[in-house]
């Protein structure tokens, strides 16, 4: 008779309904197929430009401005279309794209955020900073292409948030569309969001790349943009044996590891917590058609720099420790949130232990 084991991946997990919020996603919609640069505003249905930066709309059906453009050469990651912004240039030009919700966010509701981009391929620089400026209404400076201070916006005036995308490395691929993803808690005014870089030269995490003969610049193509709400589900255990998961674990779901855990300030896996993944691991090899997310993050004590640091090295720990077990690094992508995902309060030391976690995600992979 084979042993059997008991294994709790999680206390809760949480559900990412397919209810996508974002009007026209994919930019597939659109009154006239481009025939020269600047056609996003005015033209891709449901979406708009919140400044005079002239971002740049491509879609097959153009000859001129298809999947071979005057900025490189880039198939849609769905579709026909997709978008392209500048989100670095001097002297501090941006350009970013504003899209409509089909409804306000619920206040206190929890909701994922995704998008992907490709790093245009006539880009001499690649960039860490990316994020969302969450706002009420639509907004337009008829006066000014350059950076939106959206940090500063957000802490001074009601009805805008900032959501930063954190990563360790640049965004420099540009030959695959890369997912960035976040979590994000509404407060009830949201009806639109603008997506690009709100950071101005000076304060940018840039990466320079090989030489050109263009002045420096970054430029992504953004495709599949969505923002869905997530749900708590009751808490549920997985029960492993030696060859079989008797329960599968659900697709697009956020599972908290229970016993993934590691020393004060420190990114290095604890043994124990290897006999979690080792299973985790081995259902992988099993489900082949899966690719998985790690997420990473901490309670609020520390600087808020060292907290986004050390929930990306974590997620990290944790998603190469699963690439030496055999994984696919194509399977995997980890993200760190520091504290601005908790689950729990920050003023007692049980609710900082139940915010310092690892979390992951299965996903089919796309056909």
């Amino acid at each position: 008779m084979k042993k059997v084991l008991f294994f709790i991946l999680s206390l809760t997990f949480y559900s990412v309904f397919s209810q996508n919020l974002v009007l026209n996603p994919s930019f597939e919609d659109y009154k006239y197929c481009p025939k020269a640069i600047s056609c996003f505003n005015g033209n891709v249905t449901n979406w708009s430009t919140p400044t005079l930066g002239s971002t740049d709309y491509f879609n097959s059906c153009s000859t001129f401005f298809g999947f071979s453009n005057y900025i490189g050469n880039q198939k849609a990651r769905t579709g026909k279309g997709y978008a392209g912004i500048y989100v670095y240039a001097s002297p501090n030009y941006r350009e970013y794209i504003q899209g409509k919700l089909k409804e306000t966010l619920i206040k206190g509701k929890t909701y994922q955020i995704t998008f992907y981009i490709s790093l245009a391929d006539n880009s001499n620089h690649s960039i860490k900073d990316l994020g969302i400026f969450m706002t009420s209404s639509k907004r337009f400076n008829n006066q000014s292409d350059k950076t939106i201070n959206a940090k500063r916006i957000s802490k001074k005036v009601l009805g805008f948030a900032y959501v930063p995308f954190f990563s360790k490395e640049s965004y420099s691929n540009k030959k695959e569309w890369i997912k960035m993803t976040s979590i994000y808690k509404a407060s009830g005014f949201e009806n639109f969001f603008i997506i690009g870089n709100f950071n101005n030269n000076s304060s940018s995490k840039i990466e320079k790349l090989e030489k050109s003969k263009y002045e420096d610049f970054s430029y992504y193509y953004i495709d599949d943009v969505s923002i869905e709400p997530i749900e708590k589900v009751e808490s549920k255990e997985i029960l492993l044996n030696d060859e079989t998961v008797e329960t599968a674990l659900e697709r697009n779901k956020i599972y908290t590891f229970k016993n993934v855990l590691f020393n004060f300030d420190k990114s290095i896996l604890l043994e124990v917590s290897k006999i979690e993944l080792n299973k985790l691991s081995k259902y992988l090899k099993d489900n082949s058609k899966l690719n998985i997310e790690i997420y990473g993050h901490t309670d609020n004590i520390g600087t808020k720099k060292r907290n986004e640091e050390l929930s990306q090295e974590r997620a990290e720990s944790v998603s190469k420790y699963l690439i030496l077990q055999g994984l696919d690094v194509s399977r995997i992508h980890w993200f760190g949130f520091g504290s601005s995902q908790p689950v729990s309060t920050n003023e007692t030391e049980e609710g900082r232990a139940q915010n310092r976690r690892v979390e992951f995600k299965l996903i089919e992979k796309i056909k």
